[in-house]
């Protein structure tokens, strides 16, 4: 069963509450997506511990009901 990007997004911002999440469905069939994540939490982290916090936002998802998700992510720029 395949995953909206509504619930994707919902997750991880359920999870990383400041966090601005767009969510593009590379293929059209609910399996393959790209998400782009914003969010003053990964501030001092690196690439992986980013990355590592929105697949915790996802609860064992990735790989089962989400097969592939492309991911980036990245801090605010500083003001």
């Amino acid at each position: 069963m395949a995953m909206n990007p509504a619930e994707i997004e919902s997750m991880i911002k359920a999870a990383i509450p400041d966090a601005q999440v767009n969510i593009e469905d590379l293929r059209g069939d609910g399996d393959h997506y790209a998400a782009y994540v914003i969010s003053a939490a990964f501030k001092g982290k690196t690439r992986v511990q980013q990355h590592q916090m929105v697949y915790q936002a996802l609860r064992g998802r990735m790989g089962n009901e989400l097969h592939a998700l492309a991911l980036q992510t990245s801090s605010p720029p500083e003001a």
